[in-house]
């Protein structure tokens, strides 16, 4: 993983561990249940975010290595890992 994508995704992750914390203090404050929700919503964007750049990311330099690589074997498990992780997404 390249540093600088590293960087943005902790730097994703660490303001979404964030989020999720402030939900858990809305919850033991009681707060209104729609504004919780709210929150919840965002955390599953930028979750969704992250994930979506570690994909990129993947392609971008795992994928296309495999591929660049010429080996059969190889391209055949990258293209795999990407048909089952699709398969998990679609559950």
């Amino acid at each position: 993983m390249q540093p600088e994508i590293k960087s943005r995704l902790l730097n994703r992750l660490n303001r979404v561990e964030g989020q999720v914390r402030g939900i858990g203090r809305m919850v033991e404050e009681e707060r209104y249940c729609i504004d919780i929700l709210t929150q919840l919503q965002a955390v599953r964007a930028a979750l969704a975010r992250v994930e979506t750049e570690l994909l990129r990311g993947h392609i971008d330099h795992c994928v296309t290595a495999a591929f660049a690589s010429g080996d059969a074997n190889e391209q055949r498990q990258k293209a795999q890992e990407l048909v089952a992780l699709l398969e998990r997404s679609v559950r």
